[in-house]
């Protein structure tokens, strides 16, 4: 029983990568090339005479190509002879740490409502607060270089949408969190999923009463 709820809340998972059996030999193989490639460059050293000072060079210069790629190509084996991929799993990571998550203050930063228009700061500043972390360690500040009104408006009635949208977010695990990205992708999709189709939809009617208000 532990082993399966421990197993159940692993933070990620490791998956071993295909076709390593076959890529061992060929590197065996290729290591075996770099090293005669090096026995030939140390066995064929080039004298050094005044009639022969560029074809010296170019034997120095081959010889230091040879050893930095074939050492460098050495190096990366370390990541390819074993290739594993791993896939975290971030909603696990609260629920196992929920408690000892530490406090979080994020900053979305404007200097000009003209290259950087309110509407999208705003949509910044509800993603954020739409996060999948605990709502009393996180705290989220808009700075306005430039002080204008319309953000400082605009924040206003973010702060009024946000509780209908932020709890709308974690409820469903909303993807993206930005509201104007996330409107947008369900008008170019036909539905929702099946199984919640009826409550969202419900639940976005609620949103937009308010929003429209």
């Amino acid at each position: 029983m532990s082993n399966s709820g421990d197993e159940c809340s692993q933070l990620f998972e490791t998956t071993r990568g295909r076709g390593r059996f076959i890529y061992r030999p060929f590197a065996i193989s290729l290591f075996v090339a770099i090293c005669f490639i090096w026995a030939y460059r140390f066995t064929h050293i080039t004298t050094t005479t005044e009639e022969d000072t560029a074809k010296c060079w170019a034997w120095l210069g081959l010889l230091g190509a040879d050893l930095w790629f074939g050492f460098y190509w050495i190096l990366t084996q370390s990541l390819r002879w074993n290739l594993v991929f791993r896939q975290p799993f971030n909603a696990r990571l609260s629920q196992r740490y929920e408690d000892v998550l530490p406090a979080v203050d994020i900053f979305v930063c404007t200097a000009d409502p003209e290259i950087e228009p309110p509407m999208m700061v705003i949509n910044t500043v509800l993603s954020m607060m739409a996060y999948d972390y605990p709502a009393e360690k996180m705290s989220v500040y808009l700075s306005d270089d430039a002080g204008s009104e319309i953000t400082f408006y605009a924040l206003l009635e973010a702060a009024s949408f946000a509780k209908h949208w932020v709890p709308f977010c974690k409820r469903f695990k909303v993807e993206p969190r930005s509201p104007a990205a996330y409107f947008n992708s369900i008008i170019s999709t036909t539905a929702f999923p099946s199984d919640d189709h009826t409550e969202r939809a419900k639940e976005l009617a609620d949103i937009k009463v308010p929003k429209s208000k």
